[in-house]
């Protein structure tokens, strides 16, 4: 009797322990996940059949999940009547879900600006894009869906929908636009043809679906945001698909009213799409040239009269060399507009070439190179002037894929008009000269590959017909 009274003691003391170390379990899940950010995939657990014990544990951390409060966001600038600063971010910013929260945080972290933003594609897309492109003219119409590049960006979006939870509407958006991708990359393995034109259409699909997207994800956290596409703001640019070049006279004060913000109601942080604009002709959809958004970014920014336009990299801003080639490179804290353009054309890949037009256009408006990974840094501020007797020597940069032109001639000896006749032969063929050097006899110039040449007028052995 009394050793069966001593085990049955055991046992209701060992049943007490357990249900206390499930409740203290239970509570500090409950605690951990209240306070942590979790993405719950509820499809990986559909359909399978989990042991008993993993059943109790998942109800547990099922419940404490649903009782966690979902992230709210600061809206920033909402004591601001109109936007006083553009953010633009590029596609290592916003390459997935987890950048695109850190990008928002960053956004939300200036509640004295009110921005508008501009986002280009998330990370590869725009290769990935290019390279559906070039797949669909050897590829048969049956297994366009099934192209490699087009699956990784569909799973992409898709997952980052789900993992930001965006609105049904905006997923219903981003189908949309990757049904309509895949009917495009249809019709050019039927016309067997790719044109500029078509593919200025095709690579507009990363920037319209990452800044759906990312607006969505604000709106879902508390910051009243509208997404926009460029061309429909009034972005308007030549018909010169892959390089097109903006009307900034229709351009400015279209996009000053598209973007002007509506009296009443709270302030909504603009996103924008950077890259695209409409060609005045044809209507059709044109690209400004790889890193083509750091140009809607002051494009924006002098639109409607803005003191900065903050340019977010991947880097502390503009360096002294390129990091891959030299160690232990610097930061420049300042530069000039045209010291800023030299650089960009001569190689440095941090901006647009074209970048600071607008920039120069308005004499006032600075552009701030920031790193969106160490948001801290202070950057590289470009403004129209700074003192230059304590510079000696800004950055170095190198310039590949040139063409090297050299013309010898005893003509030019004590001749006039030579060079002109020269250039004139380039301007007839569209062709585009960098630099330029001359003595007596002869004449030494580079050509930039990317704004040399117009369809059809050089062959692959890079001589004018």
């Amino acid at each position: 009797m009394q050793l069966s009274a001593q085990r049955s003691f055991r046992r209701e003391a060992a049943r007490t322990h357990r249900q206390q170390n499930q409740y203290t379990t239970a509570s500090i899940v409950a605690r951990a996940l209240a306070s942590t950010r979790v993405s719950c995939e509820p499809s990986a657990l559909a359909g399978q059949q989990l042991p008993n014990s993993r059943r109790r544990s998942t109800c547990v951390v099922a419940q404490a999940a649903a009782a966690a409060p979902a992230t709210v966001l600061q809206a920033p600038g909402q004591h601001l009547q109109q936007v006083n600063v553009v953010y633009k971010f590029g596609g290592s910013s916003v390459r997935d879900a987890e950048r695109m929260r850190e990008v928002a945080d960053i956004i939300c972290s200036f509640p004295e600006n009110l921005p508008c933003v501009v986002l280009s594609a998330m990370g590869k897309t725009t290769n990935m894009l290019l390279e559906c492109g070039e797949l669909a003219l050897c590829t048969s119409i049956d297994k366009i869906p099934s192209l490699k590049p087009l699956e990784t960006i569909r799973d992409l979006h898709l997952s980052t929908c789900q993992v930001l939870g965006v609105e049904p509407a905006v997923q219903a958006e981003v189908e949309q636009l990757l049904s309509n991708l895949q009917q495009l990359l249809i019709g050019i393995s039927i016309m067997q043809d790719l044109t500029n034109r078509a593919r200025d259409s095709l690579v507009s699909f990363g920037e319209r679906m990452s800044t759906r997207i990312f607006a969505s994800y604000l709106r879902q956290h508390g910051v009243p945001a509208q997404q926009f596409d460029a061309p429909e703001i009034g972005v308007t640019t030549t018909d010169d698909f892959g390089n097109a070049d903006i009307i900034y006279e229709q351009t400015l004060p279209a996009v000053r009213a598209a973007l002007r913000q509506q009296p009443g109601g709270p302030r909504q942080v603009q996103v924008v799409t950077g890259f695209l604009g409409k060609a005045m002709l044809s209507s059709a959809i044109t690209t400004l040239g790889r890193g083509g958004s750091d140009l809607t970014a002051t494009l924006i920014g002098a639109a409607l009269e803005l003191k900065e336009v903050q340019v977010w990299k991947d880097v502390d801003g503009v360096l002294t060399s390129d990091p891959r080639m030299v160690p232990n490179t610097l930061p420049v804290t300042e530069l000039t507009y045209d010291e800023a353009t030299e650089l960009a054309f001569f190689g440095a890949q941090v901006l647009h070439p074209l970048a600071m037009q607008p920039a120069i256009r308005s004499e006032s408006m600075d552009v701030r190179v920031k790193n969106s990974y160490n948001r801290q840094a202070a950057g590289t501020i470009i403004s129209k002037s700074r003192d230059m007797r304590c510079s000696l020597v800004t950055s170095l940069v190198v310039k590949n894929n040139v063409t090297l032109v050299d013309i010898v001639s005893s003509r030019m000896l004590g001749q006039y008009g030579f060079l002109a006749n020269v250039f004139e032969v380039f301007r007839a063929n569209q062709v585009s000269v960098d630099v330029v050097a001359t003595s007596e006899v002869s004449l030494s110039l580079s050509l930039d590959p990317k704004k040399s040449w117009s369809d059809g007028e050089v062959c692959r052995g890079n001589q004018v017909r």
